[in-house]
């Protein structure tokens, strides 16, 4: 009986945890609590996604109201997947968070923290679960508002600067989607996202909803860090608090991305975005320069952190590059790419963390000779290093493989040329800062014998996603089926999207 609401747990348990985590004066009781939380989240999102994987699509009816008259909380393969991801990171980086903060933030804001950590838990778990079109953008407004605050929270001042860029164009991309929504309402009369996409279906063209979706999409893009209006992430990455980029550069940009997923599969349908607007070709370039672009970027920069972020937002390129080749291998490739990519950019900045809670700086120089200071961490980001690169048994071998696939199975040859070339700018930036552990002495004025491994709490969540990668690059059989299970779903079996897509290019 109480695993009929478990579709509305993931929201409500952390929406209602986070005020009463900030009552907790103690800052390890408020760690505790907000872990405890989180676990709970992700140990009900699991059940969700192998509930959904089994019996199909859950709908649930807030208040008894059925919709459209009602708020549905609506779940698919798509979103319980990366329902998973974000619960399953937070919980790691609620584990990670407890040393990390502790030389990152101020001990009288450990609790703003954690209170700030799960309503943005909230908010991306609203942003994922619901069926309704404006609290979609009201769960968005929560997840950004409260990251707008985990951002500032660094001691380092530069991260109020970070943030403030992050809130002004958070705010310019929130109010495109809002006013998209606004010209869906006032088009067809409703915000359910099953009512929207038949109505929607009726109509052969309408300017109205063409403005709309068109404020959806450079919105959307604005908040996924869509190249080239991505410049508020390198800054936000590089001066939040660790915990704070591990978190959200495993989950935030991603659930951005399963937004313009949903809006164009579900809502609007692929056929009309991409066949009638042509939106396939303008996404397809982007994510190329994206892609090269942005890698070139982290091959020039000083400081790791920023590194990570450009990679970031080249990364989040091959996501948008397999959706633009309209194709139900295409769109599974970058769901899966979601997926894998969460893993090891989450162990990539746990890693940094590690570094800059043992020597203070995470310039390059920082990480010379740290692969016998700190072998555990330099093994883990070299490990997670190889899986971003791609590199065979390896989860992002795997996502790479089939976006590779993808482009060969409709003959772009070129395609599929330009995402393996731009694994090699991925060789270049990881391989500076391996080559600085694993070649090159400490700095002269750097005492070796002062510099320590990392906490057990920094290295355990780290070392879970390390063998996570290593584990999805094997067994792909959850990943893979997750993936091809909502790929199917979005270009199939979704009414709104239902066409044979591989004939729409």
């Amino acid at each position: 009986m109480f695993a009929q609401h478990f579709p509305v747990l993931p929201i409500v348990l952390p929406l209602i945890a986070a005020p009463l985590c900030i009552l907790l004066v103690r800052s390890q009781l408020a760690w505790l609590f907000a872990t405890v939380i989180s676990a709970l989240s992700f140990f009900i999102s699991v059940d969700l996604l192998l509930t959904v994987l089994d019996q199909g699509v859950l709908s649930y009816a807030l208040g008894g109201w059925q919709p459209p008259w009602g708020i549905e909380i609506r779940i698919d393969v798509a979103s319980a997947l990366i329902l998973s991801v974000v619960t399953g990171i937070s919980t790691l980086v609620l584990v990670y968070a407890k040393e990390s903060i502790a030389k990152e933030i101020d001990s009288s804001l450990h609790t703003l923290f954690y209170t700030a950590h799960l309503l943005c838990l909230a908010g991306l778990s609203g942003i994922l679960c619901t069926g309704d079109a404006f609290n979609l953008f009201v769960f968005l407004e929560i997840s950004s508002l409260s990251t707008y605050t985990l951002v500032s929270l660094a001691s380092d001042k530069r991260c109020l600067t970070a943030a403030f860029r992050y809130l002004v164009m958070g705010t310019i991309g929130a109010t495109f989607i809002l006013i998209g929504v606004g010209m869906m309402y006032m088009k067809t009369g409703t915000l359910n996202m099953l009512d929207l996409a038949a109505l929607i279906a009726e109509f052969d063209s309408s300017r109205t909803l063409n403005t709309g979706l068109a404020f959806i999409l450079v919105g959307v893009s604005i908040k996924l860090a869509l190249f080239p209006l991505h410049m508020w992430l390198p800054p936000a990455y590089t001066h939040a608090p660790s915990a704070v980029s591990a978190f959200l550069a495993s989950t935030a940009t991603k659930v951005a991305v399963y937004v313009m997923v949903r809006f164009i599969f579900t809502i609007y349908g692929a056929e009309y975005v991409f066949y009638a607007m042509s939106m396939d070709i303008i996404l397809l370039v982007l994510a190329i320069v994206a892609i090269f672009k942005c890698s070139f970027m982290a091959t020039v920069q000083s400081n790791v952190k920023t590194v990570l972020a450009y990679s970031s937002v080249a990364q989040l390129g091959y996501m948008i590059l397999g959706i633009s080749l309209v194709s139900s291998l295409g769109l599974m490739a970058g769901l899966l790419h979601i997926f894998n990519h969460a893993l090891m950019k989450g162990a990539l900045f746990m890693a940094v963390g590690a570094v800059l809670y043992r020597t203070g700086s995470v310039d390059i120089k920082a990480f010379q000779g740290l692969g016998k200071q700190m072998p555990w961490t330099m093994a883990a980001f070299s490990i997670a290093g190889l899986s971003l690169i791609g590199v065979p048994l390896t989860a992002g071998f795997v996502s790479k493989w089939y976006l590779v696939t993808a482009a060969l199975e409709q003959q772009d040859w070129v395609i599929a040329f330009l995402v393996l070339l731009g694994s090699l700018f991925a060789v270049i930036y990881i391989g500076r800062i391996l080559e600085a552990a694993y070649l090159k002495k400490p700095a002269e004025h750097v005492d070796g014998n002062t510099i320590k491994e990392a906490p057990m709490l920094m290295l355990i969540p780290m070392w879970v996603l390390v063998l996570a990668n290593i584990y999805f690059g094997i067994d792909t059989s959850l990943s893979v089926g997750a993936a091809e299970a909502a790929s199917q779903w979005l270009t199939e079996g979704n009414s709104a999207a239902s066409l044979n897509m591989g004939t729409v290019k």
